[in-house]
């Protein structure tokens, strides 16, 4: 069973950062592409970085050059610094690992990120 553990959320200033952790279960944590989507309440859940298992990363448009993912492979967990917050960062954030052995994608709980002014 994949089991995929957030934190680091909570409520910032604008201006300031945070550091979102997701901590995966399981043996395949190397070789999968894992990333963070987030999602404001009524509105589809938008990406916001992912990192293949080679290193690669995408990020949205919206948050290039103030966020920055990160993967740990010895410790199954993948990171989201965020600085420069803006109040439009305010959302769910939720991890996400693609299982290509399971088919499928997993999803972590979300955590609450609230920027305030």
């Amino acid at each position: 069973q994949v089991q995929l553990v957030e934190s680091g959320g909570g409520l910032v200033q604008a201006g300031g950062s945070l550091r979102l952790s997701c901590a995966a279960s399981g043996s395949m944590f190397s070789t999968s592409t894992m990333g963070w989507y987030r999602q404001v309440t009524g509105i589809k859940r938008d990406l916001v970085a992912l990192i293949t298992s080679g290193g690669s990363r995408n990020y949205a448009n919206s948050v290039k050059g103030r966020f920055t993912i990160s993967r740990d492979n010895s410790k199954n967990t993948i990171y989201l610094q965020m600085n420069s917050l803006k109040l439009e960062d305010t959302a769910v954030y939720y991890c996400y690992q693609d299982r290509a052995d399971l088919g499928g994608r997993y999803w972590g709980q979300g955590t609450q990120v609230t920027v305030s002014s």
